[in-house]
């Protein structure tokens, strides 16, 4: 026994001395990637003012190229996350990337916002969305990351109403899982909950749950979860409905975890800036159109884009800031602006509508 649990030790050591060697490469590799990040900065800088330090369509290209490689036994999300934040480390090394996002601290919008950029950009957190397209416009930030869609709730309208009045590009797109938790803090009394904190939108994607444990509970709903677990922390009688970020900025306790009623729930979150992204490979393109109040526009407006078979992926409609009963589309598809069929469709789209505004193309989400 004493032989075997001998060979067991010798066994490790030498695993852990093979872990030591891989992680001298890794570290050697990251610095040398690090010294060609800041070689990348001195020839932008070169190149004059206007130059980009961020370029959302390369970053998607290294992140699929990253999930291409990998051989497991890490799945490709995991190995893209690593590349994020490697990426995340060397841009801020170029430039540090300043972004703002619909707060407060411990939303999923931040979450969101970390997702896409990483934990080195330096991010800001704003009350309303509004006030994020106005940092972005007024250059006080880079980006700004915004929720635009809930796969139970739908659209997020003050996002696409901001569109209406901004001369912003959505650069980028980051989907996120959306885990609903039940939380309270050191203070409260389990058996004497009264009232439970959410977002609107939170309450509603956890209703029956909410339903068959807690019928009798009133609930609040506030500006956001971060707001519902920051109340709760002084209150012994509540509890909050949020997610993780929020539970570890405020310290709560997970009461009972992911109680959303439907377990795939996500919400798709935009990256707003001022720059043209160039076409990655992969991409995505949003359109504004007004179309002009006659028969069959609806249909003037859609015929393109099935005759030149270019893949809508939502098509919402909101009223326009012009008068009554005049109405705007928002248009999502697969393709970039300048490549393919894509410009003629949207020539002839333009031909026939009261106005077209392209809102960008961008990277399909990758992570």
């Amino acid at each position: 026994m004493s032989r075997q649990k001998g060979s067991q030790t010798r066994r490790l050591l030498e695993l852990r001395d093979r872990i030591d060697a891989v992680d001298g490469k890794i570290a050697q590799l990251i610095s040398e990637r690090a010294e060609c990040a800041l070689e990348v900065a001195q020839v932008k800088k070169a190149a004059g003012e206007d130059a980009h330090y961020y370029r959302p369509e390369r970053e998607a290209q290294v992140l699929r190229k990253a999930m291409e490689r990998n051989q497991g036994p890490l799945t490709d999300e995991e190995m893209a996350r690593l590349f994020r934040e490697i990426m995340s480390a060397c841009l801020a090394l170029e430039e540090p990337v300043r972004v703002a996002y619909l707060g407060p601290e411990g939303t999923f919008t931040q979450q969101a916002a970390i997702k896409h950029f990483g934990h080195c950009a330096e991010s800001r957190p704003l009350p309303v969305i509004d006030e994020v397209f106005r940092e972005v416009e007024a250059g006080a930030v880079n980006y700004g990351v915004v929720p635009v869609e809930n796969s139970t709730e739908g659209v997020i309208n003050h996002t696409l109403d901001n569109f209406m009045t901004s001369n912003l590009n959505i650069c980028g797109e980051v989907e996120l899982r959306i885990h609903h938790h039940l939380m309270i803090a050191d203070i409260t009394r389990e058996d004497a909950i009264s009232r439970i904190y959410s977002h609107a939108q939170s309450l509603t994607q956890c209703r029956k749950w909410l339903d068959a444990y807690y019928p009798n509970v009133e609930r609040i709903a506030v500006s956001s979860n971060a707001e519902a677990a920051k109340r709760v922390k002084s209150e012994w009688n509540a509890a909050a409905i949020a997610g993780d970020m929020a539970a570890e900025r405020y310290g709560l306790k997970m009461l009972t975890e992911k109680i959303e009623d439907r377990p795939d729930n996500a919400t798709r979150f935009l990256i707003i800036g001022t720059q043209t992204v160039p076409a990655s490979g992969d991409d995505k393109t949003s359109l504004m159109v007004s179309m002009r109040n006659t028969p069959g526009a609806l249909h003037d407006l859609l015929e393109p884009f099935q005759r030149h078979g270019i893949d809508l992926t939502r098509v919402e409609t909101r009223p326009a800031q012009s008068g009554n009963w005049t109405y705007v589309f928002f248009i999502d598809f697969i393709g970039h602006r300048e490549v393919g069929h894509v410009p003629e469709a949207l020539r002839e789209v333009g031909a026939c509508a009261a106005d077209l505004k392209v809102l960008g193309s961008y990277p399909r989400g990758v992570l």
